[in-house]
Formats: structure tokens, sequence, C-alpha cells
């Protein structure tokens, strides 16, 4: 991706602010939000983006995609889950993670350091996993590789999604 030259022709675009309070003990980290996510000004926007549909299970709350916007941010907060992106700005064409040119990471550190009860990072692809560990370097938390809930990875079913995702963050995320 870094070894791609840039397309100054391609607008840059700018991610979504992070979601947090400073009681979260996970933060889940995407790439970069998709062409849907930034139209709408909302993480995971994208229909068939089982974002939702995963954290409602791993929450307790099967119905968390059926609630309003704020009502699901509400209830990651309520969890101690923080949402994020691990690039703060790119150029893109679309919205396949390939495609993105010229990443400029979010400060990661930052925000890690103002969630002092942050026990794990969970990043939702490759992308996210690889981009983290560049802006974290030797960070002391687990940073968790988890497959990725976009629509572009359909070689899983929601069920294999949630069950990797339950596997991999249940000792981090309590259901009511």
């Amino acid at each position: 991706m870094s070894a791609k030259p840039s397309n100054p022709e391609v607008a840059r675009l700018v991610g979504l602010a992070p979601v947090f309070d400073g009681r979260a003990r996970l933060l889940v980290l995407g790439s970069f939000p998709g062409a849907a996510s930034l139209q709408a000004a909302q993480y995971y926007a994208h229909p068939r983006n089982a974002f939702w549909p995963v954290m409602g299970a791993l929450l307790g709350e099967p119905e968390l995609l059926a609630r309003p916007y704020d009502e699901r941010l509400q209830a990651l907060r309520r969890h101690r889950v923080a949402l994020w992106d691990a690039v703060a700005a790119c150029r893109r064409e679309g919205s396949l993670d390939t495609a993105i040119e010229a990443p400029e990471p979010s400060d990661l550190r930052e925000l890690v350091a103002r969630l002092p009860q942050l026990h794990a990072i969970a990043c939702n692809g490759a992308l996210a996993h690889q981009q983290t560990l560049l802006a974290l370097g030797d960070v002391r938390l687990p940073v968790l590789r988890l497959p990725s809930t976009s629509p572009a990875h359909a070689g899983l079913s929601l069920a294999a999604k949630v069950e990797a995702w339950r596997a991999a963050l249940g000792l981090y995320v309590a259901a009511d």
C-alpha cells in the first residue's frame, strides 16, 4: 500500500473522530471508513458490513443494529468499548482497503494514553492490524488481528465472524 505512488487527482479523505470514554477496556480499530460510512458520518454504515451484528452478539445486545446510531455508540461506551480507525486520512477511490493511498496514521499513542483501563486493541482486518502495529510499535497491550467485518471479506459467514471475534475478545467485553 505505501509503495503505491499517490494519485493527486484522487481527493484526500478524512476519517471519523474516535468514540470512547476514559473507562474503555477494549479499543476496536478499523482501517479507514468506507464511502457509505464517510457519507453518513457513521462507523460501519454499509448495510452489509457485519460490524454491528458482531458487536451486538458479543455484547449480548442482538438488536444493536436496529437501534439508532447514537444508541449503538452509547452501547459501546456502556460496555467499555472504544472505536476508531488506524488511518486518519488518505486518498482512495471506492471503499476497498487495497485502494488506500498515502495513508496518514491516526494518533493512536495519544488515544491509548487517554484510556488508562485499556486491556487490548482489536483490529478489524489485516490493514488495521498492520497500521496499528506501525503506529504503536512496542505497545504493552495485546494487539489482536480479527477477521474483517467488511462485505468484501465474504469468505467467512456472519456466524464464523462472531465466533472468531468472541474467541479473541471474550475476556475483554462483557454482556449485560
